[in-house]
């Protein structure tokens, strides 16, 4: 199986990362994240290289994932024929902190031979099972992949990560991934963790632990990429998990007061009921009715004792969404100061082979590329194919360089960019148009730019590091404003070149200023 290469590469994101995940599971995991300390052979896939008879493209290859996904979102426990491509869906009641995961099986009969056609069927498996955007799926595919071959074959992790019923589905001997492509036909059992549904469908702790991570740092640029995707997989994770224990709490407080007003309903009856036997006296038709009275109140009673019960599970349950969101806000916090030392590292081994600077494309123009020289001789090591960037605004910011590039020309459009430091390629760009003269102002892990609105106007926008606007001002600025913070106070331009105070945070309008 192969298709055409154009616009892949070995280990890369195929989509950006867009959208909310669908719903799976309800079961939580706890994630350990413990380093573990054998060293093992470095994970790099062996795959066929060479003419195929048959050229498949990548969306029909996708399309094997997208069938047994189906199945499973419809409920099957196990999909697809075992001579071929096949899962098992295996989950189970709690045990621990144990695992449910999807069993991902090739049969003898595949005909994968490259891990990037593997992971785009898994790709495809993700979409259709859970829900997942394109690029979420594409980013879990990859480091599922890493996953099972950092693992393969280790019975003792697999026995005491994983629930029962996973492990009966197991074998020693297929467990995990191997690297080699000719060894993927009728051994491999490569294993998909579960987590809670949702974003968080798949277990992203398990697949990023420790091992995982360190394979990814061994590749040139340190998987900076990979990892920063993960981190903001993670961080919306966190976000969603919140949102679900916000609207849980909201629920069970409108039920709380239900229950506590149906109590003291009940307790007026039994109040009336006492009294009314006392007024009866001897009337049997009328103790009977009595009678009849208190055992429908003992019944809502007993009714609100099971809602209360009820009531204490959903507590639980919202703590742990709660718990699990504080979790993955750490695991994200961690791992981007992992990266934020990567990135730092790599531009530190690049200064003790040269320096990076800017060089214009002709004298009157103001964007250009970016240049690695020799600090001695000021010869030129390397060269950016990126030549539409302002080199005004090149920055660096923990690690990252960052600048505003591009054209609005053609399909061209000026925005927010990432630059790898040691390619000097575009690494990542924002969404947002940018105003061709702005500046870049960093204040901390803020990054403010004038943005161009829908209309054509221009606003003062925040970002944050990942190049994302987190606030944009309701008023206009000036096409040339600067930007000054100064006692928490952000100072700049309206659009006639007044002065204006907003806060920094929110870009909300802080005080008039005069003329």
């Amino acid at each position: 199986m192969n298709m055409p290469k154009s616009g892949l590469r070995f280990s890369g994101v195929f989509f950006a990362v867009l959208c909310i995940a669908g719903a799976a599971g309800t079961l939580f995991a706890q994630v350990d994240q413990e380093e573990l300390e054998r060293n093992l052979a470095n994970v790099t896939f062996i795959n066929y290289e060479g003419p195929h008879a048959r050229i498949e493209t990548r969306e029909q290859i996708r399309q094997i994932g997208v069938g047994l996904g189906q199945a499973v979102r419809g409920g099957a426990a196990r999909t697809g024929g075992t001579g071929r491509y096949f899962v098992i869906h295996s989950v189970s009641a709690p045990e621990g902190d144990k695992l449910d995961a999807d069993i991902f099986g090739l049969g003898v009969d595949v005909g994968v031979d490259h891990i990037r056609n593997l992971r785009t069927i898994i790709q495809g498996y993700l979409q259709e099972a859970y829900g997942y955007s394109a690029g979420d799926a594409a980013l879990l595919a990859e480091y599922t992949t890493i996953y099972n071959a950092v693992y393969r074959r280790d019975w003792d992790y697999f026995s005491g990560r994983y629930k029962t019923p996973v492990i009966e589905n197991l074998s020693r001997e297929k467990a995990g991934l191997s690297i080699r492509y000719d060894e993927w036909p009728g051994s491999t059992l490569l294993l998909i963790p579960l987590g809670i549904g949702g974003l968080s469908s798949v277990d992203t702790g398990a697949i990023s632990d420790s091992r995982v991570i360190e394979e990814l740092r061994k590749e040139d640029d340190r998987g900076v990429e990979q990892r920063q995707e993960m981190v903001d997989l993670k961080e919306r994770e966190a976000g969603e998990a919140e949102q679900r224990a916000q609207v849980e709490r909201e629920a069970i407080r409108e039920e709380e007061q239900r229950v506590a007003e149906e109590r003291v309903q009940v307790d007026q009856e039994r109040e009336q009921i006492v009294q009314a036997r006392e007024q009866a006296g001897d009337d049997r038709a009328a103790q009977t009715e009595l009678d009849r009275r208190e055992q429908e109140v003992d019944q809502k009673a007993a009714e609100l004792d099971q809602s209360e019960e009820a009531l204490e599970e959903r507590r639980e349950e919202a703590q742990k969404l709660e718990d699990f969101a504080e979790q993955k806000t750490g695991e994200a916090r961690q791992e981007r100061e992992g990266i934020a030392e990567d990135q730092q590292a790599i531009i530190n081994e690049d200064d003790r082979s040269g320096v990076i600077g800017a060089m214009l494309e002709s004298p009157n123009a103001t964007l250009g590329r970016l240049v690695r020289l020799n600090p001695a001789t000021g010869e030129e090591l390397k060269r950016s194919p990126l030549n539409t960037v302002s080199i005004r605004t090149l920055s660096f910011l923990n690690g990252k360089i960052l600048a505003i590039a591009g054209e609005n020309r053609g399909g061209g459009a000026v925005r927010l960019i990432e630059i790898n430091p040691g390619s000097l390629e575009m690494a990542k760009q924002g969404d947002d148009d940018i105003h061709p003269t702005s500046l870049l102002w960093i204040n901390g892990g803020d990054i403010y730019a004038i943005t161009v609105n829908s209309g054509g106007g221009l606003n003062l926008g925040r970002f944050d590091a990942n190049l994302s606007l987190q606030a944009s001002s309701a008023i206009t600025v000036h096409p040339n404003a600067s930007v000054t913070i100064q006692q928490g106070s952000l100072l700049t331009q309206r659009s006639d070149g007044s002065a204006l105070i907003l806060n920094p945070g929110d870009l909300t309008e802080r005080g008039n200023v005069g003329d």
